[in-house]
């Protein structure tokens, strides 16, 4: 078949040889022939079927997947289906890493630090940073976020032993009181030694 061919066939019907999974068409005729018997547009997963395809979990992955979509599917969704891209409110929240969470924390008992000149931090305080800062002045980009510092910080001197050396020096850094300071033994690379008992007697 000719370029010119195909594309004749396109302006005709888009679908007519699709490019993309045969389980996508699929659940798109499954929609169309749904709206076309009068029902509404299913969006609640779970709550239309038809042969074994969840078409509300079809359309929900539709439009939060929008920009992975070609042009020609957009089409087909928008113009026929009525579908329209999630907005940013609707999509979900992408989930923070225990990295991310830790390095947000870290961020908190800086800024605690760098106010109080200390990191002896009341359990029951929270410390709240701004996020999202990425240094151009975009403040669309920026949140607030309350942490529990105190819980935070307490949870870190009980577990001093077992984190990583690079995260002990880090909080050392900023005025970390661990517990048991007076321990012979290496902590994750800081070497802490028991006070002599010279002058005891």
């Amino acid at each position: 078949m000719t370029r010119k061919r195909r594309e004749q066939l396109e302006d005709i019907d888009p679908s007519w040889c699709p490019v993309w999974p045969v389980t996508w068409q699929r659940c798109f005729h499954l929609v169309r022939q749904h709206l076309d018997t009068g029902q509404a547009l299913p969006t609640v997963v779970g709550e239309v079927v038809r042969q074994g395809e969840d078409l509300g979990r079809w359309v929900t992955s539709v439009r939060h997947g929008w920009d992975q979509l070609t042009p020609v599917q957009q089409w087909m969704c928008e113009q026929i289906l009525g579908i329209t891209p999630a907005t940013e409110a609707e999509k979900p929240k992408a989930r923070t890493s225990q990295a991310d969470k830790w390095a947000m924390h870290y961020a908190a008992a800086q800024q605690f630090y760098a106010r109080e000149g200390h990191l002896t931090v009341p359990r029951k305080h929270v410390e709240t940073i701004t996020t999202g800062s990425d240094g151009d002045g975009d403040d669309q980009m920026q949140q607030d976020a309350a942490l529990k510092l105190g819980m935070w910080i307490d949870n870190q001197r009980r577990r001093g032993a077992a984190l990583a050396p690079e995260r002990v020096e880090q909080l050392s850094k900023v005025g970390m009181r661990w517990a048991y300071p007076y321990q012979s033994s290496i902590c994750r690379g800081m070497v802490i030694t028991k006070p002599t008992k010279r002058g005891l007697g």
